[in-house]
């Protein structure tokens, strides 16, 4: 499978260039046509590539036809070029679904390459588990290549309150050339709570759920009927901090629904490429749990925002990394919610 490669640089820094897969056709004009609409761009030049060459992300065959990047346990930087968050695809007969496309184009770029190191077929889905920048800034690179993206019935509004902000955080952590083509991608078809979709792959079917509003307002799980393996994004987090943008009483009551539904393995948001089940939940839980109590604690002895969130779970800090990025940010976000029980 031969596809277009294109060279390009930074408009207002001509020396720095990168080169980036266009996928389809090894035709030049597609390169120009896309550079067109983005007025940052130059295009040095193109060549013709098989994608399945292309450095690619290292992938974990946790069951049969069904893979796992494990992100690095890592907030962006030009190095790491977002590569975060965990990301998988499932082979059916006839065509492949992603999980998640990562956080900037040159990770969707690699996780495709080690799509391709296995497989031809083309790229029928991409599910998003939920809106943030380390699962969707990739989406674009994944729609080029013909994948039908999905989610939950609330992501596109997500998605679109946060453009601006996501793209600036891109751009300012990883830097503009590796931040470029993340425009927001907004889904195709939506799932809504209470009404499961099912998408076949060819000889395998996926059970795409969405739920009440948890880690987000937006999150979404994809389940491999065929292996019971279940992504779960980032309502389960493996060593990594958990971060929460949505409900501490969803998230927690949530996992409980979860926790009861059997599994023979989940794919966490970050962290382990697979972990059991319903044991894996544990940590989370745990975390969160100790954060609630320790937060009314504080409300009833009558502190305040910023004296509860200095001292909050700061016990946990040995059993997590990134604990200084996210434990405040989570500890402010619990006292506000907890403050109106």
């Amino acid at each position: 499978m031969i596809e277009l490669l294109m060279d390009l640089c930074l408009a207002a820094a001509p020396e720095q260039c990168a080169r980036h897969l266009l996928p389809g056709p090894c035709v030049e004009q597609r390169a120009e046509d896309w550079v067109a609409a983005r007025p940052e761009l130059v295009l040095r030049g193109t060549s013709c590539g098989d994608p399945a060459e292309l450095p690619a992300l290292a992938v974990t065959e946790i069951a049969p036809g069904v893979f796992v990047h494990p992100g690095r346990q890592e907030t962006p930087t030009p190095a790491n070029a977002g590569d975060e968050a965990n990301l998988g695809f499932v082979i059916g007969d006839t065509t492949v679904a992603v999980i998640d496309a990562g956080g900037s184009r040159q990770v969707a770029e690699a996780l495709y390459a080690a799509i391709r190191a296995r497989t031809d077929l083309p790229i029928g889905w991409l599910a998003l588990t939920h809106m943030h920048p380390d699962h969707t800034l990739g989406t674009e690179f994944f729609a080029e290549a013909g994948a039908r993206v999905i989610g939950h019935a609330r992501l596109t509004d997500a998605l679109l309150n946060r453009a601006d902000t996501y793209a600036e955080a891109a751009s300012r952590t990883m830097g503009p050339l590796v931040a470029l083509g993340a425009a927001t991608v907004t889904p195709d078809e939506t799932v809504a709570p209470g009404a499961p979709r099912e998408i076949d792959l060819g000889g395998r079917v996926l059970r795409l759920e969405a739920w009440p509003t948890a880690h987000t307002d937006n999150d979404l799980t994809v389940r491999d009927l065929a292996t019971d393996s279940w992504f779960l994004g980032d309502l389960v987090f493996d060593g990594r901090t958990p971060s929460m943008d949505g409900s501490v009483l969803g998230w927690l009551e949530l996992l409980g629904r979860l926790e009861a539904m059997p599994a023979a393995r989940v794919v966490p948001g970050h962290g382990a490429a697979s972990l059991p089940w319903p044991a894996g939940a544990e940590p989370t839980r745990g975390y969160f749990e100790a954060l609630v109590a320790e937060t009314r604690a504080a409300l009833a002895a009558g502190e305040s925002l910023g004296a509860a969130s200095a001292h909050v779970g700061a016990d946990l800090r040995n059993g997590w990394l990134l604990f200084d990025d996210f434990n405040a940010r989570n500890a402010t976000a619990i006292y506000r919610e907890l403050e109106w029980e």
